[in-house]
């Protein structure tokens, strides 16, 4: 058999094994977002067929829509004060547990154990411990002479609660950046402390630079995370509110005061509740690009990051 006889057999093994990923990748993708994309320019109810209105929908999320301008707001101050928390906080618990001596694993598993919650049932939990007159917190709070807020019903203090909610469940990505802590080489540790350099110069000038990779897909997964957040915020407003009726009451969507009201919710709402599909296909459209943006300038700035360093 010739040489480019057996590169064309092999192409086509390689092709057959990995045609069903190709085929899921397109069923439940590709076609999913060249579709999303079709019906962000129709005026579509799921009944009549797409009506095409041109960038109807793109001007009135930017013009007339009031709402669309709180929900942007509520998951930019997600965006910006979750992520900066959840990577902080994680690297924070990954660095004292690489420093533990003895029970690394138990603590290791129990910082882990909230990931494993159902997002909703961990949000009822949430509620019920930061309920406003009986909760322990608050409770403690008391004991001590602080007043402890409303927490989730106050507007002031609804997205503070999500954010702790939010770092609660963190331990996937604290066990990512565990995992990088300790494949640091202790040489590097070693000749910096010959050099003179004290914990916080080792820790600034060693360690950051030696998981900045894996701190990068933190904060990338950590953006993602905010700009998609949905189920908490839903059902801490219906929880908060003492009811579980959500999606039948559009008092409870956003509350107290929309200040719970993320963009993925108001997408929702217009998309499963008004059957604005086209509207709301819209929306997912340019929630897409914004975080394909984030994920783009981040990672452009690590590579520019890193070849600076390589030069120097």
């Amino acid at each position: 058999m010739r040489a480019g006889a057996r590169r064309a057999k092999r192409r086509r093994t390689v092709f057959f094994f990995m045609a069903p990923a190709f085929l899921g990748f397109l069923i439940f993708f590709g076609y999913p977002l060249i579709a999303t994309v079709y019906y962000s320019f129709t005026r579509y109810d799921l009944i009549n067929p797409p009506q095409f209105i041109g960038f109807d929908n793109y001007v009135r999320m930017f013009t007339t829509e009031p709402l669309v301008g709180t929900a942007a707001y509520n998951t930019l101050w997600l965006v910006v004060v979750l992520t900066v928390c959840r990577v902080v906080f994680s690297l924070g618990i990954a660095s004292v547990i690489s420093r533990l001596k003895s029970g690394v694993g138990l603590v290791r598993t129990l910082c882990y154990l909230p990931t494993l919650a159902p997002p909703a049932a961990a949000t009822l939990a949430f509620v019920f411990v930061f309920n406003p007159e009986f909760g322990p917190v608050n409770r403690f709070l008391r004991l001590v002479g602080i007043d402890g807020g409303l927490w989730f019903n106050s507007p002031a203090m609804s997205k503070p609660a999500l954010t702790l909610l939010a770092l609660w469940g963190s331990g996937e990505l604290m066990i990512i950046i565990l995992a990088a802590l300790l494949d640091v080489p202790t040489e590097q540790y070693e000749a910096a402390e010959l050099d003179g350099a004290g914990p916080v110069r080792r820790f600034w000038h060693v360690t950051l630079p030696s998981i900045s990779p894996v701190l990068l897909f933190g904060v990338v997964n950590s953006i993602i995370y905010a700009l998609q957040f949905f189920t908490q915020a839903i059902v801490a407003a219906s929880a908060s509110a003492g009811t579980a009726d959500v999606a039948g009451n559009s008092k409870l969507i956003g509350a107290p005061q929309n200040s719970t009201l993320t963009y993925p919710i108001w997408l929702y709402v217009q998309g499963f509740r008004y059957f604005n599909m086209g509207y709301a296909a819209a929306m997912a459209v340019l929630l897409f690009i914004v975080s394909s943006g984030f994920t783009w300038i981040l990672v452009r700035q690590l590579r520019k990051t890193q070849h600076q360093e390589e030069g120097a």
